[in-house]
């Protein structure tokens, strides 16, 4: 019987012990994203991204324009404006083609490669040496028994997003 306490008794402090532990040991991590001087920095000018490739699909600039204002709307406490900004992103929609993946038994294509490519321009006002000209691009497959336009929109949205993350990521992230 006394055996049967000190057995008890061990396993309960070491359980506290566990305890105490891993609460001494907590870590905090912020999921939002941004790594962003709340006091040095607190505006975005976001201008227009005209499309400037040889091939165009007139929707690609606003649904681009909307998914890069909301993310940033949504991941940072920046304040959007018109001019002066403390961050400041500009550029361009510098190409959008499609081209042959795959060609089946055959001969003949049974895989489109879209893809999209953006020209950004990037200043910090508040930290010169972060400013950067850099090309971001995404691709998206469809098969070739379909019409682009059947599958257009779904594939430029997947692209878009990837490629205002990669975006996100390079200004605000500092990952």
């Amino acid at each position: 019987m006394v055996w049967i306490k000190r057995i008890f008794k061990s396993k309960a402090v070491g359980l506290l012990s566990c305890v105490f532990f891993l609460a001494a040991c907590s870590i905090s991590y912020k999921f939002n994203g941004a790594s962003i001087d709340y006091t040095k920095t607190k505006t975005i000018q976001i201008s227009a991204f005209p499309i400037r490739s040889a091939y165009v699909w007139a929707p690609m600039q606003s649904i681009f324009s909307n998914q890069l204002t909301d993310v940033f709307a949504r991941q940072t406490k920046l304040r959007q404006v018109n001019r002066n900004g403390d961050l400041q992103l500009s550029g361009e929609i510098v190409e959008y083609s499609q081209f042959n993946k795959a060609v089946s038994a055959d001969g003949f294509s049974s895989q489109v490669q879209l893809k999209m490519t953006v020209n950004v321009r990037f200043v910090n006002n508040a930290n010169h040496n972060e400013d950067f000209e850099q090309k971001f691009s995404a691709t998206s497959q469809y098969d070739s028994s379909q019409q682009l336009t059947a599958v257009q929109e779904e594939l430029v949205t997947q692209m878009v997003k990837d490629i205002v993350d990669q975006i996100f990521n390079a200004t605000v992230a500092n990952w």
